[in-house]
């Protein structure tokens, strides 16, 4: 499994960083406004959500063992003139635990031992893509760091080819093939290859040469990875066997 490219230092401005474009992205709007990109929630529920799990993630951490998934319906957020000190609070948190424990103590995951700093990643991608479903949600621009998307990417990879995590979601054992290749390939940083094969997934960074190519911006390829932007946007472009590409999104929504 590839770490990260990013050191703690910037995993934890990138947190604050889109933690405080996500604040603005929500600040003055209605609770009720809906997230198309997170069917069914409203603005509240998304809100609530960032804050709970940056939470959660900091009493994981503490503890060095699992908790229980949190209900994002269950999060309360507070009133709107709130949302802003709340969520603040909420990374805060998540990175004084980081810290307190330090970011390479290593600890019980549901993939396997991991260092601390696993869970500080992991809260700043769901981040990322949380930041973008609010500015979608209300119109507003979104705007992350190329270095910070590019991280996202390889987080989400790092993810679906760990084999514990297959058990959390069986859809990704469809992820696996007979060698073949989809490649992302960004205009600002190196690309990523993925080849499926019949016992894993595999990953890589580099020049990408594959059977289908996603190319675009760096943040555009994270939200086509995330589900958030449809390969068919205008923001990017396919080429090679667009079916194997469909393929790949049907099986791995997180």
């Amino acid at each position: 499994m590839m770490t990260s490219t990013l050191d703690t230092a910037r995993l934890v401005e990138g947190l604050r960083e889109q933690t405080g474009g996500f604040i603005r992205a929500v600040a003055g709007r209605s609770p009720e406004a809906r997230v198309p990109t997170c069917p069914e929630w409203p603005l509240r529920t998304l809100v609530g959500h960032v804050g709970q799990e940056h939470r959660w993630a900091a009493e994981l951490v503490r503890r060095g063992e699992q908790l229980p998934v949190p209900d994002p319906r269950q999060a309360d957020p507070g009133v709107p003139d709130e949302w802003a000190r709340w969520l603040r609070e909420g990374a805060e948190e998540l990175i004084r635990a980081i810290q307190e424990v330090g970011s390479d103590t290593e600890m019980h995951t549901l993939f396997g031992p991991r260092p601390a700093a696993f869970w500080l990643r992991r809260m700043l991608s769901d981040t990322c893509v949380h930041h973008y479903d609010a500015a979608f949600a209300t119109d507003t621009a979104f705007e992350i760091a190329d270095d910070l998307a590019a991280d996202v990417i390889s987080e989400k990879l790092n993810l679906l080819s760990t084999p514990a995590f297959e058990t959390a979601r069986p859809t990704v054992a469809g992820l696996r093939g007979r060698g073949e290749r989809i490649g992302f390939r960004p205009r600002s940083v190196e690309g990523w290859v993925i080849t499926r094969t019949p016992d894993t997934l595999n990953w890589e960074r580099g020049p990408v040469e594959a059977d289908t190519v996603v190319s675009g911006a760096v943040a555009d390829l994270m939200l086509v990875l995330s589900h958030r932007v449809p390969p068919q946007d205008d923001r990017v472009t396919v080429t090679g066997d667009r079916a194997l590409l469909d393929h790949w999104l049907a099986h791995t929504s997180l």
